[in-house]
């Protein structure tokens, strides 16, 4: 599995059979190998989704968008972001706890604990987790009541991943929650069975991965660290 950081939460995995494009808003895509491509947005927020995603629809590849709910494909949007018919036939909508079946390719969504959904894409045996924005969001500014109601929902909205095998988790890590930016990394880690986990949703502050690390040496195989975009991770 070749896997190219591309921005923020931004990602091209690459398996045997298929490309998966996760949440591309920027970032430079490397050339697209002639494989079936599934384009996943998990929400509309736009650190998150671009309707330039729609530019890569092409009658000579095999394209499927995998959408969030809550961006709508109203003839408005249609207008506006110039998707054809066409392409607007190849997207599938999906909200939280639902699933979808694909030609070679189950796809399963989370609630989030903000907006959109979180993917779970099993491919040629691989499953592939990103979490878009279903994260243990805590912060300083927020009252005691708020963060314990988002504690709550981030342990059930997560608790179908329980004791499930992840070949690979992209995973908020997020250097603005200061102390509670590994929080829902680690919860997730304590639930299902991770072999590798990418962190994102970093704004370009790429520490928290090497703190996480200083303070559980035992991750450092399991997590790996970003140094920046495009760069590219081969897993085995």
């Amino acid at each position: 599995m070749h896997v190219t950081f591309l921005a923020h939460s931004g990602f091209l995995v690459e398996t045997e059979q298929c490309v998966l494009l996760f949440d591309w808003w920027k970032g430079e895509l490397p050339p697209l190998p002639d494989k079936p491509l599934t384009v996943f947005a998990s929400h509309r927020h736009t650190d998150h989704f671009s309707p330039r995603i729609f530019t890569l629809d092409d009658p000579a590849r095999d394209v499927t968008y995998v959408l969030s709910r809550d961006i709508k494909l109203s003839a408005n949007n249609r207008l506006k972001w110039d998707v054809s018919e066409e392409t607007a036939a190849r997207c599938r909508t999906l909200g939280g706890d639902e699933a979808l079946s694909l030609p070679g390719m189950e796809v399963e969504t989370l609630r989030s604990t903000d907006e959109g959904v979180a993917f779970v894409v099993t491919c040629g045996g691989k499953v592939i987790y990103h979490a878009g924005d279903l994260n243990w969001w805590h912060w300083a500014g927020e009252g005691d009541a708020w963060n314990r109601n988002m504690e709550c929902n981030f342990k059930r909205y997560l608790e179908p991943l329980r004791g499930r095998r992840i070949n690979l988790a992209m995973v908020p890590l997020d250097p603005r929650q200061e102390a509670a930016e590994d929080w829902g990394l680690l919860y997730l880690l304590a639930v299902a069975q991770v072999e590798r986990v990418l962190p994102m949703h970093q704004w370009e502050d790429f520490s928290p991965t090497a703190r996480l690390k200083s303070r559980h040496p035992e991750l450092t195989e399991t997590i790996l660290e970003i140094t920046g975009n495009g760069q590219v991770f081969t897993l085995r």
